[in-house]
């Protein structure tokens, strides 16, 4: 099993290195290559990718191995899809991110969930269809505001879809764990948020009352109807997080010395209702109806429970001494008079420390409480006092409390304050020395790489554990942010970058092939956040990027597979839980393909017979220089026929929510084509006036679809600058394509 993990591991990376090369390639908007080119390429990247996973499901040893090849390379082959149709947006100048961009994306992704009831499938499904509905509804190339009612409609809507796939999952129809958590968590973040949206104060009462009915029905049906501690774990989170909002709008509307008190005592109980919760949770017993056959099943969801637990108790936890801190400081603030309030701050902080660290016998919620407001709230003191004495006696209060302490929670918050004292006082004695910020990150890399290799010191138990896992965390989080930071040395940054990917690639490896969960998914987790923030680096160029991404995952893929022949760690398909879906289901998995290379070819015809056949226009411009994901640099517009005569955008403001018009446009003596009038029914156009199609969103500009144009990475300021004109193709029907930008 630790083989098969190992080799799984480096097969995702490979795949996700490859994946990521090419959308940093087409992102970068390579002028070497024509549109046919690109089209071509794309296409041919497609078939690629279902090619090798067709390849592998045939392939009869190792069948374990090649199984889940087949299924993450029909996985890439989809993502690839949404690449190419990213990359025909850029090609011919679409709007950067728009719904139709997910929308098309979404239907295979959807047809490939229900062919092969495949998880990466629902998820990526899952996630394309909010996009696809976040984007229509507020889309980022509009400027847009809805009415409350609209907004009370549209947040209605995604929480109905999120409660629908909710209890579709609950009820086993959709066999998808993460739809069913990730569905049940945004629907309590729908009513979150429409429950602080409106002015209105009958829809803020509603979404009040629904928000706090949610909670109770989800305590109710998960303690007594269907027992299920991850779930109801993440119903208590929400009703925490319900807690924090409303008290938080009391305290911007009643700001106190008796409210501050106040919240000092709502964090008390806060936490105290945190720990009882999770002791009842503990004490619950398992579904009664259970038998042994599913009892390995069980004891996994008691595992995850336990791990779901830990880090919804840790949120609150955080949450609660954010509160209570607030409290503290704007209580000391009301209190002060004319002592300076950061010096009775400190003096407080102290008064909250060093009791709760010498008398171990409080109850343990109100120790924990008391000690992490007073640490917070002398963590504000030290940055506000700034001498250095005081900062490193606080940080041995600190460092004491890290030893006298139990509890994961707790020991992993103090060890960040930990962190966080060290980087005030290196701060202190080094503001005035060129490049500080980068050495004080640099010391603490290696702070906490010796504090992680020091474990091995330390006898087992749990200090050993959370030394382990503090340090490294810290040393990975430090490591990368290194990668972000200016060079202290020639080519530093290069040589950072270098050493975060080897360490953390190594790391992941070395934790799964001895089993270390944890640490392994820690690993994990920065690997990809280090893959996914490289994009907007300006260490390389993407074009760069994408290069060395694609050989370094050739160079995973293919040593992978070496390790995984010669240690001779296959096993059934079936057994890997990898269905052979290529063997299985290769009809319907050729239609869907058919299906989006038809699409590919569809769309370029239609913008190439545009491009060759609609009439020329020349309009004028006003470009902008912001970045897409997936499609890279691009200049956003806005042209003079944007903005109509006064009586039309007092018509166009009146119209409710998004509707479509036409517009005339007329050359004037210089050949710019300006904004004439509204067309309308059985209206007759002159021999070089033009209609074209746009859509007005409530405001005053009308939005025509030629709003973006693509430039090479790096080009978009020098084509902000100079650009001054657009040459737009306009079809008998009004659709437009973006042609050219010049500046005469």
């Amino acid at each position: 099993m630790v083989r098969l993990n190992v080799t799984r591991v480096g097969f995702l990376m490979g795949v996700s290195l490859l994946l990521a090369a090419i959308i940093y390639f087409f992102a970068a908007n390579w002028n070497g290559l024509g549109r046919a080119d690109k089209i071509l390429a794309s296409a041919g990247m497609i078939v690629l990718f279902y090619g090798v996973s067709f390849l592998f499901s045939k392939m009869k040893f190792m069948l374990g191995h090649h199984s889940f090849l087949s299924a993450i390379f029909l996985v890439g082959g989809c993502i690839s899809f949404g690449a190419s149709v990213a990359l025909l947006n850029q090609i011919y100048n679409s709007h950067a991110d728009t719904y139709e961009l997910f929308l098309v994306w979404s239907i295979p992704a959807l047809l490939f969930a229900i062919i092969t009831r495949y998880n990466p499938f629902y998820l990526l499904t899952y996630a394309l269809i909010h996009l696809t509905l976040w984007q229509y509804f507020f889309p980022s190339s509009l400027s847009f505001m809805h009415s409350e009612e609209r907004l009370l409609w549209i947040g209605g809507l995604f929480a109905a879809i999120n409660l629908i796939l909710f209890l579709v999952a609950e009820n086993n129809w959709l066999r998808s764990a993460p739809v069913k958590t990730a569905s049940f968590v945004l629907f309590h973040v729908s009513l979150l948020i429409l429950s602080t949206t409106f002015q209105n104060n009958v829809y803020d009462a509603t979404m009040n009352i629904a928000s706090s009915a949610a909670i109770l029905i989800g305590f109710y049906y998960f303690i007594r109807v269907r027992l299920d501690k991850i779930m109801l774990t993440l119903n208590a989170l929400a009703a925490s997080a319900f807690a924090v909002i409303r008290f938080i709008e009391l305290m911007s509307e009643h700001a106190s010395t008796t409210f501050f008190i106040l919240g000092l005592v709502f964090v008390a109980l806060l936490l105290t209702g945190n720990v009882f919760f999770f002791r009842y949770l503990n004490k619950l017993g398992n579904n009664p109806s259970s038998t042994e056959e599913n009892a390995a099943d069980l004891q996994s969801e008691e595992k995850k429970s336990v791990v779901v637990s830990k880090i919804a108790s840790t949120i609150v936890t955080v949450i609660g001494v954010l509160i209570g801190s607030i409290s503290l400081i704007g209580l000391v603030f009301m209190a002060s008079g004319e002592i300076e309030p950061q010096h009775t701050l400190y003096a407080v902080s102290l008064l909250f420390v060093i009791p709760a660290i010498l008398l171990p016998r409080l109850n343990p919620a109100i120790r924990y409480t008391v000690l992490m407001i007073g640490y917070a709230a002398g963590m504000v003191s030290i940055v506000w006092i700034d001498m250095t004495a005081l900062s490193v006696m606080f940080l041995l209060l600190t460092v004491g409390g890290w030893f006298r302490l139990d509890g994961r929670a707790q020991q992993l918050f103090i060890y960040t304050l930990i962190n966080g004292n060290i980087a005030i006082i290196l701060f202190q004695l080094f503001q005035s020395v060129q490049h500080a910020a980068a050495f004080i990150v640099l010391i603490l890399a290696t702070l906490n790489a010796v504090i992680y290799a020091g474990r091995l010191l330390l006898r087992e138990g749990s200090l050993r554990q959370h030394v382990r896992e503090g340090g490294l965390f810290f040393t990975l989080l430090f490591l990368l942010w290194l990668t972000f930071m200016d060079d202290i040395f020639p080519h530093s940054n290069t040589w950072f970058n270098i050493i975060n990917f080897i360490v953390v690639t190594g790391m992941t490896f070395v934790f799964v092939r001895r089993s270390q969960a944890l640490e392994a998914a820690v690993s994990f987790t920065f690997w990809f956040v280090y893959i996914a923030f490289k994009y907007y680096d300006l260490l390389w160029t993407l074009m760069h990027k994408s290069i060395t991404l694609a050989l370094l995952g050739t160079v995973f893929i293919a040593a992978t597979y070496i390790y995984a022949y010669r240690a001779r760690a296959g096993e059934p398909a079936e057994a890997a839980g990898f269905q052979p879906y290529m063997r299985k289901s290769s009809l319907w998995i050729a239609i869907v393909i058919a299906l989006q290379l038809s699409y590919i070819g569809y769309h370029t015809a239609a913008s190439e017979s545009l491009l060759a056949n609609g009439a020329q226009v020349k309009l004028q411009i006003e470009p902008l220089d912001p970045r897409s994901l997936l499609q890279g640099d691009y200049v956003t517009l806005n042209y003079s026929i944007s903005t109509p005569p006064a009586a039309v955008m007092t018509e166009l403001e009146s119209r409710p929510g998004l509707s479509r018009v036409k517009v005339v446009l007329r050359p004037d003596a210089s050949g710019v084509y300006v904004f004439d009038r509204l067309y309308k029914n059985g209206d007759k156009l002159a021999v070089q006036e033009i209609l074209i199609n746009g859509t007005v969103s409530g405001w005053s500009s009308i939005y025509y679809g030629i709003e973006t144009y693509f430039v090479p990475e790096g080009t978009g300021t020098e084509t902000e600058q100079n650009a001054r004109f657009a040459y737009v193709k306009v079809g008998k029907n009004g659709d437009a394509l973006l042609e050219r930008l010049s500046i005469q």
